[in-house]
């Protein structure tokens, strides 16, 4: 079974360990600080392995990045080299301050963060559900009521690899196309966040337009 490697140990990141490891897969999660500070997650998630981000990645056939989008370009690009790296980021600019080039829609997250990763396979994926969903709404193959969530990428083969993935967690994946598409299920797009089947999740890709946001936080819920 593969290994993943989880930057980030935000409640996006400790959701995606808890969930790749019900699915069998080996998982190390990392942050910014010293691994020490993560003894919670090893008494929280059982079976999953703390590291530094250099030996998570050095750990890794998959990497999966969930960290505030400002700290992108903090990583070392070159440890990414022919890996595929899952971007879990969103952009908030409440949080990560006004961006121009997402602001004016010059490019998308995942494209910004393909840029800094230059050698790394991104693919857009687990961004668009909320951490509190992930172990929850996961269901097993053939579910007839099974949730989708898109993905987007420009390397065939790593995203084949994530639409497994999916699969194996346990849900459906809807192609949204390469990362200049992926703006289509980022922040307050009509498939945010928001628990779609493969049918639905599609139309609401379709539905969404590029200078239009859905009511801030309406993806939220109890």
């Amino acid at each position: 079974m593969k290994k993943i490697a989880i930057i980030g140990a935000g409640y996006l990141g400790r959701g995606c360990a808890q969930l790749f490891l019900n699915a069998g897969y080996q998982v190390m999660i990392s942050n910014s600080r010293d691994k020490n500070s993560l003894s919670s997650v090893v008494s929280g998630i059982v079976g999953c392995q703390i590291g530094t981000t250099e030996e998570a990645v050095d750990f890794s056939d998959i990497v999966l990045i969930a960290i505030p989008f400002t700290q992108i370009t903090a990583l070392t690009a070159d440890a990414f080299s022919k890996k595929i790296v899952i971007d879990a980021n969103n952009y908030y600019p409440e949080r990560d301050g006004q961006i121009e080039v997402l602001d004016t829609h010059q490019i998308t997250t995942s494209e910004l963060v393909a840029k800094h990763l230059r050698d790394a396979y991104v693919v857009k994926a687990f961004n668009a559900i909320l951490a509190a969903d992930l172990v929850k709404d996961a269901r097993p193959k053939n579910d007839q009521n099974r949730r989708a969530l898109p993905i987007a990428g420009d390397h065939a083969d790593a995203k084949a690899e994530i639409i497994r993935l999916y699969d194996d967690v346990g849900y459906d994946a809807v192609d949204a196309g390469k990362l200049a598409d992926s703006w289509r299920f980022e922040r307050a797009k009509p498939a945010y966040c928001i628990a779609l089947n493969k049918a639905e999740l599609a139309a609401a890709l379709q539905a969404a337009q590029r200078d239009k946001e859905v009511a801030h936080g309406s993806w939220r819920h109890n």
